[in-house]
């Protein structure tokens, strides 16, 4: 249970840093390369709480895979409005 409490503090330290780092021009051409990514973390949330032992472990999971598809989701929505403005 501490791995995966280590682990995902550092993920949250991790990501602050990446995004906080891009400038705001960039975020809506980076979001669709980045949607692949979050797939992979979808993914990864999603085995998790197959393996969830316990009911806090569960919780953490289902919370997890909601926000990894709220994530995918929103980045699909945001890409498909940018490429909406570059046609005739």
């Amino acid at each position: 249970m501490i791995d995966l409490l280590t682990i995902f503090v550092l993920a949250v330290f991790v990501g602050f840093e990446v995004v906080s780092k891009v400038s705001t021009i960039l975020h809506t051409p980076l979001m669709s390369g980045a949607n692949a990514i979050h797939g992979v973390i979808l993914v990864g949330a999603i085995l998790i709480t197959g393996s969830a032992e316990s009911t806090l472990e569960l919780v953490l999971g289902v919370l997890a895979v909601f926000l990894a598809t709220v994530n995918v989701v929103g980045g699909f929505v945001v890409t498909d409005r940018m490429l909406e403005m570059f046609k005739k």
